[in-house]
């Protein structure tokens, strides 16, 4: 996390996961104003949106759905977009994890957003990337950010206001880290969501729910999500 001065006003993508959700109440606790950007590209847990919006109107920022929906169709092959296909069980490294890859993701949503910045005249834009991803997700790695914020200031040049920066605090972080960092901020954990699934409850059993419960165990911070399966498997 950068010891720089905050942004006076910071585009957050927020999908109302726990990631962006910390993110956004961090700048605003450092006093930055936001505007949160939500993205519904055909999803099959589109109900994380809702979530984004509580966040949004808790923190008193403007929050934004860019419909994308179409891109469903087209981002065939992931367990995310395409309903054909499972979504795996198991820990979020786990080579099956693949199959939950959506291609160049975070570099479509963060076009949106850099252009959002410019039109909103705001001096960051920021997002939840974290190291746990880096296994799984080239667009959640150092270079991925570094090579995109450089296309971001030659693609803007002469637009973006001066200082400009794209952010992402927690990419050499891990997931129990932004637990801690969540509890210090306020961040109300049972307002998040991350299950892939998209169910009534978190299920407790995917690669972002397994993600979840091992953060909070290993940040020694109560955990206050209701799954339907709990770690020994039995039914809620």
């Amino acid at each position: 996390m950068t010891d720089s001065a905050p942004p006076r006003h910071a585009v957050v993508i927020a999908s109302g996961g726990l990631d962006s959700t910390t993110v956004a109440h961090w700048l605003a606790a450092s006093g930055s104003r936001l505007t949160l950007l939500s993205f519904d590209y055909g999803q099959r847990h589109r109900k994380e949106l809702d979530f984004a919006r509580r966040s949004a109107d808790r923190l008193g920022a403007r929050h934004e759905i860019v419909d994308l929906s179409g891109l469903g169709r087209l981002l065939s092959g992931s367990a995310l977009t395409d309903p054909a296909i499972a979504v795996p069980d198991g820990h979020y490294t786990a080579e099956s994890m693949r199959s939950t890859v959506v291609p160049n993701r975070n570099a479509i949503m963060l076009s949106v957003a850099v252009a959002a910045a410019v039109a909103a005249e705001a001096d960051a834009v920021a997002f939840g990337a974290h190291a746990g991803d880096h296994a799984v997700y080239p667009d959640c790695r150092t270079e991925f950010l570094d090579l995109f914020a450089e296309t971001a200031r030659v693609g803007n040049e002469g637009l973006l206001p001066e200082g400009f920066r794209l952010l992402a605090p927690f990419i050499d972080r891990t997931k129990a880290d932004i637990v801690a960092v969540g509890r210090q901020v306020g961040v109300p954990f049972a307002d998040t969501w991350s299950c892939y699934r998209g169910g009534e409850l978190h299920c407790g059993t995917c690669g972002t729910c397994t993600e979840r419960i091992e953060a909070f165990v290993l940040a020694q911070v109560e955990d206050p999500t209701e799954y339907a399966t709990t770690a020994t498997g039995a039914t809620r």
